[in-house]
């Protein structure tokens, strides 16, 4: 089983424009040379497909105590590199976001603790929902007028939803991801499969794997990496015959 891993974050105001460029591997980001793919879609006609320019708009316009944007954080089966990569990008926008407007990547970096790829997927995108009605992109951003609409900005998805029903929205979506990835799996003839299920609920009696993060793993000695990778490759699950499922925590 493939390793699973599926993290969502939030922007602040100040922060859209710098991220999508790092995202976007654009200026100095692109000295890592690890862009696989990367595109947008759905953005206002102010923006002018220009995806910066919709950013530095929500930085400008959205509340101070706003979201300027959402991520999604989605590893990917290095299985499916090449020309199965795309259909499958497309596939998790399309069914995880629907129309808001989005800026995408796929990174494959490699992991600095055995060199191995490390694909996925970075997925910003605008909880603003487009209504048809057209507007300017101080009034996109604008508080949401629910008896005149046009009069207002474009609502947000997660507008007056319980902490209770953004859980379970999350775990909806965990679910989601992980089912189209093992659709194109079967798809392209791989056995392989994710799991969206925490570790405990795949029957396997360890911690989740947390991210060391490059200085940690520079500062390690060659013994002490041995010895993690040893550990690694050595946590067995519960139940006969399985592999690791996937952490939650996104080695990234």
């Amino acid at each position: 089983m493939a390793s699973f891993s599926f993290q969502i974050k939030s922007g602040r105001k100040g922060g859209a424009l710098g991220h999508s460029r790092y995202v976007a591997r654009r200026g100095y980001h692109s000295a890592r040379g690890d862009l696989v793919l990367s595109g947008y879609g759905n953005l206002p006609a102010w923006a002018d497909a220009e995806p910066e320019q919709f950013w530095r708009a929500a930085d400008e316009h959205e509340r101070i105590n706003g979201a300027t944007y959402r991520e999604l954080i989605v590893a990917l089966p290095n299985v499916l590199i090449g020309t199965p990569l795309r259909p499958l990008v497309e596939d998790l926008i399309c069914k995880l976001i629907g129309d808001r407007p989005y800026q995408y990547a796929v990174h494959s970096p490699k992991s600095s603790l055995q060199g191995e790829q490390n694909l996925h997927m970075h997925l910003m995108y605008s909880d603003r929902m487009p209504d048809g009605f057209t507007r300017s992109p101080a009034q996109t951003f604008a508080r949401f007028n629910p008896v005149s609409p046009w009069r207002g900005g474009c609502r947000k998805m997660s507008g007056g939803r319980t902490a209770m029903q953004l859980r379970d929205d999350l775990i909806a979506m965990r679910k989601l991801a992980a089912d189209i990835q093992n659709a194109h799996l079967a798809k392209h003839g791989h056995s392989v499969r994710v799991d969206h299920r925490s570790l405990r609920d795949q029957g396997i009696s360890r911690a989740p794997e947390h991210h060391l993060g490059p200085g940690r793993i520079r500062s390690m000695s060659p013994q002490e990496k041995e010895d993690y990778i040893r550990r690694r490759e050595g946590w067995q699950p519960r139940g006969a015959g399985a592999s690791d499922g996937g952490s939650s925590e996104a080695r990234l």
